[in-house]
């Protein structure tokens, strides 16, 4: 949780921001089972990082890209999984796209 709180300093897009918040939505919805809190970390993640992913160049976006990816799968899977289990309202989160 520390970890997790320190790279919120980080930029949107660092790598490490973006694995920490992967293995912190994991750790909740594996060994806390909580799905809610997980999903809200992945897509939070997702969508901080891809507001900044214009200012990026082409190694750094490849590799932005690949930890979205990860969290993307994940959060696909998480709410497939559970079909009443939803961030908010009826927010469908399995429909996210990306340039």
């Amino acid at each position: 949780k520390k970890a997790h709180e320190k790279a919120i300093e980080l930029p949107t897009t660092n790598p490490v921001r973006l694995e920490l918040a992967l293995n912190f939505s994991v750790f909740h919805y594996e060994i806390r089972n909580n799905s809610g809190e997980a999903c809200r970390l992945a897509k939070e993640a997702i969508d901080d990082a891809c507001k900044g992913l214009d200012q990026l160049q082409e190694g750094s976006y490849k590799d932005c890209m690949l930890n979205i990816q990860l969290l993307r799968d994940n959060l696909t899977l998480w709410t497939s999984d559970t079909e009443h289990d939803q961030l908010s309202g009826d927010e469908d989160l399995t429909h996210i796209t990306f340039r």
